[in-house]
């Protein structure tokens, strides 16, 4: 396998997965047609469970992606948003981290750590975050004795990047704009 595919979103690795199952089966058994039905996945549901905010409230986001990420409607707002352009990873590990830092058990706590490690920040890794090679070294040496600020470094960048990236893209989609009319 080239090294590309690890970037590629997990969702087109099990379409591709899917495909070469269905050409499998077609090699083998050409006269059923209906096993090469592939389906495409459906688009995500834009239904949020979190009760709606006000107006008010949706309008201050745009002052800040802390007032947006502190607001359970406006985080999964935005997770929706970031998942329909394939760009999840970023929010993701933003959540990973405030969950690990809530962690009290450092047993769970060194799994935790470990787990979004090789999920978010290793090279290669299934969701592989967009941080410099200070910051990997950086929380990779934190690691070594995970404490709640191991990822914080890392969280930071990743936190500013939404800021600047993100942020204005999701305060410019009609999923936001709806919400503010």
């Amino acid at each position: 396998m080239c090294k590309g595919l690890a970037a590629l979103p997990h969702t087109c690795l099990e379409r591709a997965k899917g495909i070469k199952t269905k050409l499998g089966v077609l090699l083998q058994k050409p006269e059923s047609a209906f096993d090469l039905i592939i389906p495409y996945p459906e688009k995500p549901e834009k239904t949020i469970k979190a009760p709606k905010p006000s107006v008010e409230e949706a309008l201050q986001w745009r002052d800040s992606l802390d007032k947006l990420l502190d607001n359970s409607y406006g985080l999964t707002a935005f997770r929706s948003f970031l998942k329909s352009e394939f760009s999840e990873e970023n929010v993701e590990f933003w959540v990973a981290c405030e969950d690990y830092k809530k962690t009290k058990s450092p047993a769970k706590m060194s799994l935790k750590a470990q787990k979004i490690y090789e999920e978010f920040i290793q090279t290669e890794a299934p969701r592989e975050v967009n941080i410099d090679h200070f910051t990997k070294a950086v929380t990779l040496k934190n690691l070594v004795e995970p404490s709640p600020t191991s990822f914080d470094l890392a969280q930071k960048k990743i936190h500013a990047l939404m800021e600047k990236d993100s942020l204005p893209r999701f305060l410019r989609s009609d999923l936001y704009l709806e919400l503010i009319e």
